[in-house]
């Protein structure tokens, strides 16, 4: 179990790291992603930009409590819960039509959609395996140097297919339908 609590931490830990670099590496970044909040038209313009800064101030901090083991509890349902409000925003969104791209992860330029909801309910269930891992970890840590490892680069390798989620969706869709001959 402690494997697990380190994996499903490492995993959302490099996941929300780029979710923050992705909207604060500059100006026009933060803007595209406020932008974005505005346009899914779910709060008032000036509410929508509180918002923006709002998401990327508890992802920061997220990416804080994932790091420490003392408060890596805290952070995995902060995390849960900040996944939880994107996945019914993304909902909402949906169902009144909107055509957002989303800037989940940076400058993505794919539209919202029900494969996004996916994304983060898999990642809520990550970090729900996580918060039970390590609510019934028995053994201290640290582990054995092998079995970190191990974990670790799987926990990068699943972080980044996640980070990379929507162009490997897109090279399973099909976004174009062809007409018959």
């Amino acid at each position: 179990m402690t494997y697990l609590f380190l994996g499903c931490r490492a995993l959302l830990l490099v996941v929300f790291v780029v979710a923050v670099a992705g909207k604060i590496r500059n100006r026009g970044a933060f803007a595209g992603f406020s932008s974005s909040i505005v346009a899914l038209r779910l709060l008032s313009r000036r509410r929508s930009v509180v918002a923006a800064a709002a998401v990327v101030g508890v992802e920061l901090a997220t990416t804080v409590m994932l790091a420490v083991t003392r408060t890596a509890l805290v952070g995995l349902v902060v995390a849960i819960s900040l996944l939880l409000a994107f996945v019914t925003g993304i909902t909402v969104a949906l169902r009144g039509g909107q055509a957002v791209p989303c800037r989940c992860l940076g400058a993505s330029t794919a539209s919202l959609g029900p494969i996004h909801i996916v994304r983060n309910l898999a990642l809520a269930a990550i970090g729900g395996a996580g918060l039970a891992a390590g609510l019934t970890a028995t053994r201290a840590w640290p582990g054995h140097p092998g079995g970190t490892a191990v974990t670790l680069a799987m926990a990068l390798v699943g972080a980044l297919l996640v980070i990379r989620f929507d162009d490997l969706a897109f090279l399973f869709t099909d976004t174009k339908r062809d007409s018959p001959s």
